[in-house]
């Protein structure tokens, strides 16, 4: 029988308020998880790429990057990836300043001005800045800058829109909208009614799925500081008033902003955490069910961390870009980094750091001294096959055991010895049983997620 756990009753509504995406289950989902031996939840290891920065403020209007305020994705019908950011196109630049150069004050021009900038890329590596003709910069439109004056832009491709007109939109600081029918040709932009903050931030929004209408992740100010703050939308003009759904554990660790995205059956978020006492920024992960009440994961850890090497493209500042890409093997997570303080002389670039597949987070072993064990929450089951995503090293496995809802042992699973990603198990013995709960002894592995894949046999 299983030990001390949620009450049947109460597991088996929190399994089914989770969501499928479909059949994935990430284990950073408490809502998942009923109960853990000697385990702890970590966030995952990401690998920057090697040719990072991808790209740089190497146009006469881009002056100063600062925070980026990148907004990636694959666009399906054109074969290509895409970006708008926002750099500063009228400030004072910090290229080619040394160390001791930049120890003298910052402080922004009074005609300071961001603009809104597109590039794209066939395989998301190599960039290139078309002249689009839309703005003009000291005279000529030969630039790829898409506004003028918008700051804090968040910008996605919206397929729930039957209106072509409208299928790109914008929400920017003010906080106003705009829209789109191919991310470059804006309408005028309209004030978001019912909304009061300035969100000054990289103000953001999606479809969510689960409630049917959008959210906004903007920003507002508390006692502790930068308060990240949420906003919903039928229709995508009128809005509620914005409400705190995250701030920092303390003062000196503030909530800068947070682009958010829901995958795997649960909403997800990138924290920029900007610490006042050394005045850089790093990325760290939250988890939402609905969006309005969010956990961190392993807070005061980085997802995405600064660089050690003072000057480094991203030594100062790490600013994840809204969204991240999902390939096969990889999730790319592109980000603003600057390699000198955030309220200082920096200079910015595009870079980008990779997960591997559902590596947001997993649970491994608290202490050596013995195995992990997880027991999930009671989830449906009608025979399909079940797949688990691990790392697992030499000497390492992974071993599954199958319960019924109350707890019994009714199949035990081959044991892993590898690392896969969407290994199906082995099973000693079929499956009759609805629901099911799976419990998982970790011995030097990692465990992230697992899926329940169409029908076994």
């Amino acid at each position: 029988m299983l030990g001390t756990t949620l009450s049947l009753a109460v597991a088996l509504v929190l399994a089914a308020a989770a969501p499928q995406s479909p059949g994935k289950y990430l284990l950073l989902d408490a809502r998942t998880v009923a109960h853990t031996e000697n385990a702890r939840l970590a966030v995952g290891t990401v690998e920057k790429d090697p040719r990072n920065p991808l790209f740089v403020e190497d146009q006469p209007w881009e002056v100063r990057f600062d925070n980026l305020y990148g907004n990636v994705l694959y666009d399906k019908e054109d074969g290509r990836y895409k970006i708008w950011y926002s750099p500063f196109i009228v400030d004072r630049s910090a290229k080619g300043m040394t160390l001791e150069k930049r120890a003298r004050r910052y402080a922004p021009p009074k005609d300071r001005e961001m603009g809104l900038c597109y590039a794209t890329s066939r395989d998301g590596l190599t960039w290139e800045k078309p002249a689009l003709g839309l703005a003009r910069y000291k005279g000529s439109t030969e630039n790829n800058i898409v506004l003028r004056g918008p700051h804090g832009t968040g910008i996605f491709k919206d397929l729930h829109e039957p209106d072509p007109k409208r299928r790109f939109k914008a929400l920017f600081q003010g906080l106003a909208v705009r829209f789109s029918s191919d991310g470059l040709h804006w309408c005028p932009p309209s004030q978001c009614e019912g909304v009061s903050v300035a969100g000054d931030t990289h103000n953001n929004a999606f479809w969510a799925p689960t409630l049917g209408q959008y959210v906004g992740m903007t920003r507002t100010w508390g006692e502790r500081g930068r308060q990240v703050a949420r906003i919903e939308s039928r229709d995508f003009v009128h809005w509620t008033e914005a409400k705190v759904v995250l701030e920092g554990l303390d003062k000196d660790q503030q909530t800068y902003a947070m682009p958010t995205f829901f995958y795997g059956g649960v909403y997800l978020g990138l924290v920029a955490i900007h610490e006042q006492s050394t005045d850089r920024v790093w990325t760290e992960l939250a988890w939402s069910a609905d969006t309005k009440e969010w956990h961190r994961v392993d807070a005061g850890t980085p997802l995405i961390p600064c660089a050690k090497e003072k000057l480094a493209y991203d030594y100062g500042c790490v600013y994840a870009c809204a969204y991240p890409i999902f390939l096969e093997d990889e999730i790319r997570l592109y980000y603003g980094g600057s390699d000198w303080l955030h309220t200082s002389w920096r200079n910015g670039a595009l870079c980008l750091a990779r997960l591997r597949p559902d590596g947001f987070a997993g649970y491994e072993q608290a202490t050596n001294a013995k195995p992990a064990m997880i027991t999930t929450a009671p989830v449906p089951y009608n025979g399909q096959a079940i797949q688990v995503t691990t790392d697992v090293p030499e000497g390492g496995s992974l071993k599954v055991t199958i319960l019924d809802a109350d707890g019994n042992e009714r199949s035990a699973a081959r044991a892993i010895t590898e690392t896969v990603t969407d290994g199906a198990l082995v099973l000693d013995r079929k499956l009759e049983e609805n629901p099911i709960r799976l419990q998982f002894e970790l011995d030097q592995a990692k465990l992230y997620s697992f899926t329940l894949a169409g029908r076994d046999g």
